[in-house]
């Protein structure tokens, strides 16, 4: 190794674990397909929903509790 190389590790978070899931995450966790979440959270004032740029991040506990409260999607 050359003496100023600094050796980072890659950790890992499951995605239980994450507070923002991206769309792919999202589908894989809820069992969702992917245009059906962009259906669900293409209102602009979706209360589960953080957007990073264009990039569209689903707020995980909030987005279960609404699941958890509705009958049907």
């Amino acid at each position: 190794l050359f003496p100023y190389t600094t050796l980072f590790r890659s950790s890992i978070v499951a995605i239980a674990d994450k507070a923002l899931l991206t769309l792919e995450e999202a589908a894989k966790y809820f069992n969702i397909g992917i245009n059906k979440l962009r259906i669900m959270t293409n209102e602009e004032n979706c209360p589960y929903v953080v957007w990073n740029g264009s990039k569209r991040l689903i707020k995980r506990k909030p987005f279960e509790e609404y699941l958890y409260s509705s009958y049907s999607i």
